[in-house]
């Protein structure tokens, strides 16, 4: 388990960040991209601790020459993708809309018929309340049926037809199996070792079915089952000769980090305090060990931070956990507690 502790920490670029070929890589096997959990309204996607270059201002050029893509994917959440696999992801979570409601109707055909349109103008062409008109566009969204064209920061930003923005984009060119057989290949190169929860967990799907596409990479010889789940086949191989141990380090993780979007489903259980949020998660050498509590607010509030194994809570440890924590919430944020021991 040390070796593919290593093995995932190298691959996720955590123990050596990656220059701006690996990273568009490593961007691709973790779409969709999100922002930073609470704290980055606005901001464009970063793989943080992942990047040896300011990927935020690279995602955000990128936005701008419509070379990430935002729509609503993994149980209707938004997330940017690369064009390339636009038609993967409508294959993977496309909902079609087979019974629309009229608001659905009527904001599909005014776009249509004169759009692209942004919220106010098809407030004023259909008397609808944006409180109608929004979820009405996120379900349409989720159809593959309309485009938000969010290139920039402004809010005024126009809805297109998506066959309009994308016409030789084929969203039914792979059915949900294929696509999942196609990520679940990077998703195992990333992770080394997952299981089917895992992947439930990240792209909200059915276990049921993504357990008949692990068994098809199985037959097929590309996936191994192991002990504690499954791995490619070549890393299999791989792991017979490599050596290198997990060096040690302390990441604080928000909650739309690629492990802990991978790993929700037992963090949730794992960690549980009184207080009203989990802030963070502490990945220390290459393990979720801890956790940070406190509430959301403009700036989180940090209540307490508490690690699994006291060996970490010893006063070097500690103060590498601490700073781990400051590097996310930010050094004006006073850390109330450690182990909840008042600091």
């Amino acid at each position: 388990m040390k070796n593919i502790t290593a093995l995932r920490m190298e691959r996720q670029h955590l123990s050596n960040p990656a220059i701006q070929a690996e990273y568009d890589a490593l961007y691709r096997d973790m779409q969709p991209g999100l922002n930073v959990y609470w704290n980055g309204f606005g901001d464009p996607p970063t793989l943080m601790y992942r990047a040896a270059f300011d990927d935020m201002e690279y995602n955000r050029t990128r936005q701008r020459d419509r070379t990430l893509l935002k729509g609503r994917f993994a149980g209707g959440n938004l997330g940017w993708v690369v064009p390339q696999d636009l038609a993967l992801f409508a294959g993977l979570w496309m909902k079609p809309l087979t019974r629309p409601t009229p608001a659905q109707t009527i904001i599909k055909e005014l776009i249509e018929r004169e759009g692209p349109l942004n919220i106010h103008q098809m407030k004023e062409s259909t008397g609808l309340k944006i409180k109608e008109i929004t979820p009405a566009l996120h379900r349409l969204q989720e159809a593959f049926l309309v485009y938000e064209d969010q290139h920039d920061g402004e809010w005024d930003r126009g809805w297109y037809r998506f066959e309009e923005m994308f016409p030789h984009i084929n969203v039914q060119q792979f059915s949900r199996q294929e696509a999942l057989c196609i990520v679940l290949q990077r998703f195992a190169f990333r992770h080394v070792l997952f299981d089917a929860k895992m992947a439930k967990s990240f792209f909200k799907l059915p276990e049921k079915e993504i357990n008949t596409a692990i068994a098809s990479l199985v037959n097929e010889d590309t996936l191994v089952a192991v002990e504690d789940g499954f791995m490619l086949k070549d890393d299999c191989d791989k792991l017979r000769d490599y050596t290198d141990m997990p060096t040690k380090s302390v990441f604080a993780l928000h909650r739309n980090d690629f492990l802990v979007k991978s790993n929700e489903h037992w963090l949730k259980e794992r960690f549980t305090h009184a207080w009203p949020d989990t802030l963070y998660y502490l990945l220390i050498d290459g393990e979720i060990g801890g956790a940070v509590a406190g509430k959301f607010r403009y700036t989180p509030e940090v209540e307490d931070v508490w690690v699994e194994n006291k060996e970490y809570a010893d006063a070097t440890r500690r103060d590498e956990i601490l700073q781990a924590v400051r590097v996310l919430c930010g050094n004006e944020v006073p850390i109330r507690r450690f182990m909840g021991v008042e600091i």
